[in-house]
Order: structure tokens, then C-alpha cells, then sequence
């Protein structure tokens, strides 16, 4: 008899719909409090998870919701740089 490993879920912060972990993309803040896309699911920080589409981290952002995650401002600059990093993923 085969056991099967259950998978870790998570809400997405766009769409707060609960998917795998491996389908969604983690955002995280270092220690340090620089961000970044983490694409190994490894880096140390905090994270928080989002779809890998446009539309939930436009939402997100207009909620305000990854600052409510994080727990702090976020500058305008990291913004852009995420919605550059969400062009490279989904190219």
C-alpha cells in the first residue's frame, strides 16, 4: 500500500484562491528587507505567495495586500521590478 505525501497549499495574496505550492510563485523579503522573486522556494525571509499571472499581482498591488502581508511600505521600485520579473516568467 502506497502512501502518498501530501502537498503543501498556499493562498495566493491576489486571488486568496488556495493552490499547491509548487504552482505558485513565492515573494520574499530578506532579512536584510531587499525583495525578490524566489524561484526555489528556498531563500530565507518571509513570503508570501501569488498566481503566476499578471492579473493577481495587479490585484495585490492595488489592494495593497503584499503590505499587509509583509507587514510594511513597499516602494513603488520594487513593484516595477516585480512586474518585470512576471514578464520573464511567463515569457
Amino acid at each position: 500500500m502506497a502512501v502518498k505525501k501530501k502537498m503543501p497549499e498556499r493562498v495566493c495574496v491576489g486571488c486568496q484562491k488556495v493552490r499547491s505550492k509548487k504552482e505558485l510563485i513565492r515573494i520574499v523579503r530578506s532579512p536584510d528587507g531587499e525583495f525578490s522573486i524566489d524561484t526555489t522556494g528556498k531563500k530565507s525571509g518571509r513570503g508570501a505567495y501569488i498566481c503566476p499571472n499578471k492579473e493577481c499581482l495587479e490585484t495585490a498591488i492595488k489592494g495593497h495586500k503584499l503590505e499587509k502581508s509583509f507587514k510594511s511600505a513597499i516602494d513603488s521600485s520594487i513593484y516595477d521590478k516585480l512586474r518585470a520579473g512576471f514578464s520573464n516568467i511567463n515569457e
